[in-house]
């Protein structure tokens, strides 16, 4: 299977659990919800579960034709590099969210490291075509 290939199925699955935050709130709340309650009783969950549908979204889109959106898929990288990092230590200094570092944060690291291997995986890939031609 081509990078290219992988590149499409992880931005399509990255996409889908972007989607996925709310349910994953409800079935597992210590690990993804940052407030006791309901996920709709916080505004700012809500606010956050908007911005990741809709980053859902244009990665499913991006699948499509990935090199055409290499700047939304770093963002998604570094964002999530920033994003977890930011949780990493708020768990740490709040015991109560802990089970963030088992739920969350390694997921955004996961996305990050994924996408950013395979997105940067075919420039390399050139630079080395064109050192050897």
């Amino acid at each position: 299977m081509t990078r290219q290939k992988l590149l499409q199925i992880a931005l399509v699955a990255f996409g889908i659990a972007f989607l996925a935050i709310y349910p994953l709130a409800i079935v597992w709340p210590a690990g993804w919800a940052w407030h006791a309650g309901a996920p709709y009783e916080s505004q700012y969950f809500m606010m956050i579960v908007g911005v990741y549908a809709t980053l859902g979204v244009f990665l499913i889109l991006a699948a499509r034709n990935p090199q055409a959106h290499t700047s939304l898929i770093w963002f998604t990288v570094w964002s999530s590099v920033v994003h977890s990092a930011v949780m990493a230590v708020q768990a740490t200094q709040m015991e109560m969210h802990a089970g963030h570092l088992l739920g969350d944060v390694p997921a955004l690291l996961i996305v990050a490291i994924v996408l950013g291997v395979l997105v940067g995986a075919p420039e390399r890939e050139q630079v080395r075509d064109l050192r050897s031609a």
